[in-house]
């Protein structure tokens, strides 16, 4: 008897719909520990004033929750 292989199927990918996040840093990171700061470093910021334009992905967001006290987001539809 021969078993069949059983192949996982990838999850459906969760589309943003087009949006776009702008993240604007405005704290330092000084202070707050090393996390913090490579999280402002993994979204593109470093210096207060900075800013990004993101897609609206769940693994953003999620970065962005990591540093709110640090961060100002405005959504762009677009």
């Amino acid at each position: 008897m021969t078993a069949k292989a059983q192949t996982k199927k990838a999850a459906p990918s969760k589309s943003s719909g087009g949006k776009t996040l702008i993240v604007t840093q405005i704290a330092g990171s000084t202070g707050k520990g090393p996390k913090k700061f490579e999280t402002l470093k993994g979204l593109g910021l470093g210096r207060i004033r900075s800013s990004r334009e993101l897609q609206d992905t769940p693994e953003v967001r999620g970065m962005i929750t990591s540093v709110r006290h640090l961060v100002t987001v405005e959504e762009k539809k677009g």
